[in-house]
């Protein structure tokens, strides 16, 4: 069983978020129950290494004390996900977060395009980050623009994916396992997938599965970990 003083000299967690959790909501669970449970400091310090958004699940690394400064380290690693495209139709986030907003025809493709247009993905790529996105442009973050409903311009970012593979296909759902470097939105990908084969793409389901050599099945639920701790009398 940890102790305090275990988590003041540093822990890596890993925590398997639920759906509709942001990050920042599971380490502040996680913190206020260090506190609460092992009287540790208000001040104490807990990070996690790479925001989930609220519509994905998966590893989420989480840093405690001194490990905290690790959380650099940790952010630079390959990551992981699995998931589902929904091909012939977009959202302006890319994902369920905002409501279809055009659709396009499916007719002509199939599991060889599909298979084909995989490997135009492959290594280093431009990639426009989602206009919903934490991102800043001018002091405001990209979301804010979109939501108050700016038009701006997003330059592109170099990304690399490592590692990208076809899983399942029952149109219009798309399966896929993608292995990238810091930075790669998913949901970019899934739209740019899209319209790589003359059509629409969004995403609807996203995993993280892995970072670095972390694996999410070795990961607790944030309600489990706070159960697990044992209160310091």
């Amino acid at each position: 069983m940890k102790t305090a003083e275990d988590f003041q000299d540093g822990q890596i967690i890993l925590i398997d978020k639920p759906l509709n959790w942001t990050s920042f909501q599971a380490v502040n669970k996680m913190k206020w129950a260090l506190i609460t449970k092992l009287n540790l400091p208000k001040k104490f310090k807990i990070g996690h290494a790479g925001t989930l958004d609220p519509l994905a699940t998966g590893l989420l690394l989480v840093c405690t004390g001194k490990f905290t400064k690790r959380i650099t380290e940790l952010q630079g690693q390959a990551k992981e996900y699995t998931g589902t495209f929904h091909i012939g139709a977009t959202t302006p986030s890319y994902d369920l977060e905002t409501e279809i907003d055009q659709t396009f025809p499916t007719e002509h493709i199939d599991d060889a395009l599909i298979h084909e247009t995989v490997k135009h993905f492959l290594g280093e790529i431009d990639q426009k980050p989602p206009i919903y996105s934490a991102i800043k442009k001018d002091g405001v973050r990209l979301y804010e623009h979109a939501r108050a409903g700016e038009t701006i311009e997003i330059a592109t970012r170099k990304t690399t994916i490592h590692e990208f593979e076809i899983t399942r296909i029952a149109l219009p759902e798309v399966d896929f396992r993608v292995v990238c470097s810091k930075g790669t939105y998913i949901r970019s990908l899934a739209f740019d997938f899209g319209k790589a084969m003359n059509s629409g793409s969004h995403l609807t389901a996203l995993r993280r599965t892995k970072i670095g050599d972390y694996h999410v099945k070795d990961g607790i639920d944030v309600i489990a970990f706070e159960d697990s701790l044992e209160p310091n009398i």
